[in-house]
């Protein structure tokens, strides 16, 4: 499951809770579209907002509706006996990996970051996607702690920040990560701008927000760049620049949600506040941007 496209959808919520109706209709859309694989409770998922019988929830909701599509859902909590606890209910919903990040208050050592791993691996009977996101996170992996980490059992994906539009760039990172991890290990691309370019200098699986809302033309951006089509892939994804630009000022999660709110796929507000997707001016460019590129409930 770790190849392809991977779908994170929002979780949205009401002022009562999980919007379950929403959510189902979110993940039948990326069935119906045919997505390789969905990312429930990722950032865009708002994990870390959630209650632990909300994650419990929303993982099982995912796995039931699938459609036998593998599901991933995120364990990552600032505790480790509480990841372990998410971990457990995970594998029991029936989800095909696991997304774990060190999330933390206080700022983590490399040290307490590889432990965190090992601990956590130790207990897992499904496999792992390392989530490097130094934006949320404020911990910067290196590419030593890659390697070890990914020696640990059931790791099998790295999902890496910061990769570039740039072919040269990104070729030249990930030739630099490839040695240092087990063959078996796939690298992700987790920001949505740079995707194409990484699928198509050899990355292997794009952990995508757009395709948790939008899923076509993301897959069709990750079947062309899988036949080695990089002119297409890149066309596709140049054809989404005002939306790349919205991503850009505001970022990816408030972005979808309000374009979520727009089409009425999810009631508004749907994100846990203090979270709030764009408002005013800003709003009606996002609506303008959704309808320019024919992207519809």
């Amino acid at each position: 499951m770790f190849k392809g496209l991977s779908a994170f959808p929002l979780t949205p919520l009401t002022e009562k809770g999980i919007d379950e109706k929403s959510f189902v209709r979110l993940i039948e859309r990326l069935v119906s579209a045919g997505v390789d694989s969905i990312g429930a409770l990722g950032s865009t998922g708002s994990y870390a907002y959630l209650k632990h019988s909300e994650r419990d929830r929303v993982a099982r909701l995912a796995v039931e509706h699938a459609n036998g599509i593998p599901v991933m859902v995120s364990i990552g909590s600032v505790r480790t006996s509480d990841v372990l606890h998410l971990a457990e209910d995970a594998q029991r919903a029936g989800v095909s990996a696991v997304l774990l990040a060190p999330v933390s208050y206080q700022k983590l050592t490399s040290d307490e970051v590889f432990t965190l791993y090992d601990t956590v691996t130790r207990h897992l009977s499904v496999p792992l996607c390392v989530y490097d996101n130094p934006g949320t996170t404020h911990f910067d992996f290196t590419d030593e702690l890659y390697g070890r980490i990914a020696q640990l059992p059931h790791v099998a994906s790295i999902k890496i920040p910061g990769l570039s539009a740039d072919p040269v760039a990104t070729q030249k990172r990930l030739a630099e990560i490839r040695p240092l991890v087990p063959e078996h290990v796939t690298l992700g691309a987790a920001g949505d701008l740079a995707a194409a370019t990484v699928l198509t200098q050899g990355g292997d699986v794009w952990y995508s927000v757009i395709a948790g809302l939008f899923p076509e033309i993301p897959l069709a951006i990750t079947r062309a760049a899988q036949k080695g089509d990089t002119q297409t892939a890149q066309a596709l994804s140049a054809q989404l620049e005002p939306l790349w630009e919205l991503f850009r000022q505001h970022g990816s999660l408030r972005i979808i949600a309000g374009a979520a709110e727009i089409l009425g796929l999810v009631s508004a507000p749907c994100l846990p506040l203090p979270l709030r997707s764009v408002a005013g001016d800003e709003r009606q460019r996002l609506a303008r941007v959704l309808e320019e590129l024919g992207l519809r409930a």
